[in-house]
């Protein structure tokens, strides 16, 4: 009995069939993507998030008294 899997076992990229020549293909199989136009409505919430954050963090230290030098 043979074993079919002897050539694959020593170079696993073998049977993948990645060779040097690719022939001018794309080596990440796909084709280049365009960027779409700026969604400034998410731009706009998301730093609305930011400043609702900011805005949070500072009532939260002005409640408990932080300081750094304590």
């Amino acid at each position: 009995m043979s074993d079919t899997h002897a050539s694959t076992a020593q170079d696993p990229h073998a049977a993948a069939g990645h060779g040097d020549s690719h022939g001018g293909h794309d080596e990440h199989g796909h084709a280049a993507d365009t960027i779409g136009p700026i969604d400034t409505t998410m731009w706009g919430v998301g730093i609305l998030g930011v400043a609702v954050a900011v805005v949070v963090i500072a009532c939260f230290v002005l409640a408990t008294g932080f300081s750094f030098g304590a």
